[in-house]
């Protein structure tokens, strides 16, 4: 059994989930409700991608938080959006050219090109369920479609016709002249083409909860209910309503819906509801600086990132300055990893809950022991051996650590295999050995005689005797003669502390390695 990391005064945590947290606590208090609602919501148009795994991860460690200050009960609702008319045809689904005649559909009314589902976005749904499953996330899957059919939003729908007024009032100044012309917060669904009418309304009828429109195409005019998913709202009207109808108290979102947001809230406060608590989050760029977007697929994946390294760091990578824009590329991985596993030591010798592990794992320590390798330092020893399995790093590992195997360290298991996996994909495809200059050759075979005077020896001694090395050669400065290191012993810009890397790799084997590299011709790999 893990071991639950002790409470700590509801008013000392620092981390940026309990600040988050504390605006929900303030609202109950004001509002006198008893538990709490929190929300994240998903557009289901294309394949669900690691930025709303991102937002659902934020959010629960949000809704963690607040359960550690108040002790209140809460619920995260995972809401799907799937009820939207299909726009345009994503770019990374197969046989595109079958979804095209039924663009301006509901996505749950779409056929699944991937042929598992009984539509397109019942497919996303599934997907985005069974990723956020793998994490454990605690949630309850809520779809457009079923609430809008149910009658879930029927009260919230008929009071969206007595406030059509106000809502169209506020609404209109942020819209283009020529979408003015044709703006209406309601949309019908055509009762015989099953698409989701972008049309202007010519009678609403409250009582009745009833809309009059036209469609341009064939100028035949209809009488539609908007209860029942006979209607659905356009999409800041929908937002807005989802709040107002289910009291929603937080909800997160990207800093490309700040303007949303404020007319959201604005339509949820005509509607007669608050607004929830939330945090404007910066965007995920990809390695081109641009934003990831779920229908481009230009940006990392969950599988790709469990690929090589595990889940814990892509949450730690996720709790990171959520309000500062990250890249999310291959090469943030290695730097996400050993940031997680130097918390979880943290974590082990001084429980916080301003540490990022306390919120990875649910205010409770992991079965699992840290590393007692970083994996950059894998990475490295990887790139030393040219490792196409882990079983060949093992042999390291084991005069390093004489006691380890992926028994009695799974953390360290998991981690040799990601290494592995690592190296082959992107470290080895970029390795560029260069040459020594006069004064680097010299430096190095300072280097090899130095190692062989003193013998294995502890990591610290070793990097000690490698500075020393540096400082009787002239460098600029120290940083240049790692640098120097780096690019003719591994063949890349950067590398390990290179007194630990020594020390597990093996004094004998690093001089062989200067011998090889002092000996190796001009252009050689």
């Amino acid at each position: 059994m893990s071991d639950t990391i002790r409470n700590t005064p509801n008013d000392s945590p620092k981390a940026w989930p309990f600040e988050e947290a504390r605006k929900v606590v303030a609202r109950l208090a004001a509002s006198g409700k008893t538990s709490a609602l929190f929300e994240t919501g998903y557009g289901p148009s294309g394949l669900p991608h690691i930025g709303t795994f991102g937002e659902v991860a934020r959010t629960t460690w949000v809704r963690r938080a607040f359960t550690e200050l108040t002790g209140l009960p809460s619920k995260l609702l995972a809401f799907s959006d799937d009820m939207d008319g299909l726009r345009k045809v994503p770019d990374n689904i197969p046989d595109k050219d079958r979804l095209t005649p039924h663009l301006g559909k509901p996505l749950t009314q779409i056929p699944d090109p991937f042929g598992t589902h009984d539509s397109f976005g019942a497919h996303n749904n599934a997907r985005l369920r069974a990723f956020l499953d793998s994490f454990g996330f605690e949630y309850e899957f809520a779809s457009s479609t079923a609430y809008y059919k149910a009658g879930r939003f029927d009260a919230a729908l008929v009071r969206v016709l007595e406030c059509h007024d106000a809502i169209m009032a506020a609404t209109l100044p942020t819209l283009r002249a020529e979408r003015q012309a044709t703006y209406s917060p309601i949309l019908p669904i055509h009762p015989h083409t099953g698409i989701v009418m972008q049309v202007p309304l010519e009678g609403i009828d409250a009582v009745a909860a009833t809309v009059t429109w036209k469609d341009p195409a064939t100028g035949d005019r209809f009488e539609t209910s908007v209860k029942g998913g006979a209607c659905k709202l356009q999409w800041k009207a929908d937002w807005a309503m989802r709040w107002y109808a289910l009291q929603v108290d937080y909800e997160m979102s990207g800093k490309d819906l700040i303007d949303s947001v404020k007319l959201s809230s604005r339509l949820c406060r005509i509607l007669g509801g608050q607004p929830p608590e939330g945090m404007t989050y910066e965007l995920f760029l990809d390695q081109d600086g641009q934003k990831i977007s779920k229908s481009k697929g230009n940006g990392l994946s969950v599988d790709e990132w469990l690929t090589y390294a595990p889940p814990e760091s892509l949450s730690q990578f996720m709790y990171n300055k959520p309000n500062s824009a990250k890249r999310l590329h291959f090469d943030v991985i290695p730097r996400a990893v050993d940031e997680y596993t130097g918390n979880l030591d943290k974590q082990r010798a001084q429980p916080d809950p301003a540490n990022p592990v306390w919120h990875i794992h649910g205010g409770r320590l992991p079965d699992h022991a840290g590393s007692p390798i970083s994996f950059a330092m894998l990475l490295n020893l990887a790139s030393v051996v040219n490792a196409d399995s882990p079983d060949m790093l093992w042999g390291f590992i084991h005069r390093y650590v004489p006691d380890a195997s992926p028994e009695t360290q799974p953390l360290l298991g998991r981690l040799v295999s990601h290494a592995v996996a690592y190296y082959r994909d992107f470290v080895r495809p970029e390795k560029r050995y260069r040459q020594p200059t006069a004064m680097e050759r010299t430096a190095l075979e300072d280097l090899a005689t130095a190692l062989g005077a003193v013998g294995d020896t502890s990591a610290e001694t070793i990097q000690t005797l490698v500075f020393d090395v540096g400082k009787r050669h002239p460098f600029p400065d120290l940083r240049s003669w790692f640098a120097a290191l780096y690019q003719i012993l591994l063949g890349q810009r950067e590398g390990p502390r290179f007194g630990g890397f020594v020390a597990l790799y093996g004094v004998p084997e690093t001089i062989a390695l200067i011998g090889a590299a002092l000996a190796r011709p001009a252009g050689a790999a």
